[in-house]
């Protein structure tokens, strides 16, 4: 096709004699040949030069760049925009200067194996090192989850995250080198998972089975306060959920958590949607690796956080989509700067337990809008054989949207 000089090129474990006539075609005509060691390894002797990725693979992307108008052959597994190397070649060259071959996905193949329906199936791409408490997030009884490994040792990393969480008793299968003469399928329970000599190469099917107990990650706001590892800085799961809600986290957004304390406020942002970013601030150091460890239990590993005290510690951030400021004792400088840094549309929301941040709420209140709301929750717990209601402290929240959305 005219003006198609790059050709991505899904390949299997069959190599070459499982691509079409005109995927091999545009093999033998391409000047480069660009792949894995594997890849390279699979198509054979080729009369084109042939190129190793290298790390990171963009680097790779601009040699392949600065080749336009002559054949190149990019070889992937599978296809090529289904956390392939595509989508990553897609952000410099046009579509319109590809050809693109794709073959079956391992998801496909993994699924064809299982006789699972693809379409229900939680498909999830762990193929990077530190993304397998991503699958935390949808670990939930009677699921099926189909996960990409990074390596050997990813099946074995699922079944220690499945037990801690209270899966124990879920089926594990590792498909290994799926479409090829190595092809190997085994399964165990999470609980007694002890396969070995796993080939790198692998797919790893969950069917999820929730233990007595289990602890799913629900599909709202308001996680239960013992989810959280905490030494009493935590936004308590009533005021939470009504905090999340006022912060109305959308696809794609970034908030910015100021006084994270646990993070409990930013991990809930967080898990509200995939593509959603966090930024959290927490001056304390303690703090700031226990909201760590948080996120990484709780499924959302890229929670951002970082120590220091704002506002100094807002300058060169990007601009936020929402903020919250939980710290409880914010001041009027403080918000302020927030305000201003926030983006045209966004949402802001403070929460408040002290008299001299509740003056800062209501002259916040009166320049900007929004609502106040004073939240007061009583739990019922024990007074020596009887029960009595324990008011925790009553929280000033202040929610407003700034003006202008953004086109």
């Amino acid at each position: 096709m005219s003006g198609r000089w790059l050709s991505i090129i899904g390949i299997g474990e069959d190599g070459r004699a499982g691509l079409s006539s005109a995927a091999n075609a545009l093999i033998d005509a391409a000047e480069l040949i660009v792949g894995g060691e594997r890849h390279l390894a699979l198509v054979g002797e080729t009369r084109g030069v042939k190129m190793q990725w290298r790390t990171p693979l963009e680097a790779t992307g601009q040699e392949i760049i600065e080749r336009r108008g002559t054949p190149v052959a990019v070889l992937v597994s599978g296809d090529p925009f289904w956390f392939g190397a595509g989508v990553t070649l897609a952000r410099t060259i046009p579509v319109e200067e590809m050809l693109v071959v794709p073959a079956p996905s391992s998801f496909s193949l993994a699924a064809s194996r299982l006789g699972w329906p693809l379409q229900d199936t939680v498909t999830l791409g762990l193929n990077m090192r530190g993304l397998t408490p991503l699958l935390r997030r949808h670990v939930h009884h009677r699921r099926r989850i189909l996960a990409l490994a990074l390596n050997c040792g990813t099946p074995g990393e699922i079944a220690g995250l499945l037990t801690a969480a209270g899966y124990g008793p879920s089926k594990i299968t590792v498909l290994e080198a799926l479409g090829g003469p190595r092809e190997r399928i085994r399964s165990a329970t999470a609980e007694a998972f002890a396969l070995s000599d796993i080939n790198p190469l692998n797919v790893i099917g969950i069917d999820v089975v929730a233990g007595p107990a289990a602890q799913p990650i629900p599909f709202v706001a308001g996680l239960p306060d013992a989810y959280f590892e905490s030494d009493g800085q935590l936004t308590k799961r009533e005021v939470r959920a009504v905090t999340l809600s006022s912060l109305q986290p959308c696809p794609g957004e970034l908030l910015w958590d100021v006084g994270a304390g646990s993070g409990s406020v930013g991990i809930e942002w967080l898990l509200a949607h995939p593509a959603n970013r966090a930024i959290a601030l927490e001056r304390d150091e303690a703090r700031a690796a226990r909201a760590a460890r948080n996120a990484v239990a709780l499924g959302v590993p890229h929670y951002d956080v970082r120590k220091g005290s704002a506002p100094d510690a807002l300058k060169g951030l990007l601009s936020p989509d929402a903020i919250f400021i939980g710290c409880g004792t914010a001041d009027r400088d403080l918000i302020e700067a927030c305000w201003n840094a926030l983006k045209p549309g966004g949402r802001i929301v403070v929460n408040s337990v002290t008299l001299e941040s509740e003056v800062a709420l209501l002259s916040a209140y009166d320049a900007h809008g929004g609502t106040l709301t004073r939240l007061s929750v009583e739990r019922a717990e024990p007074l020596g054989k009887r029960l009595t209601w324990r008011p925790a402290l009553p929280i000033i929240h202040w929610a407003s949207n700034k003006p202008g959305a953004e086109i």
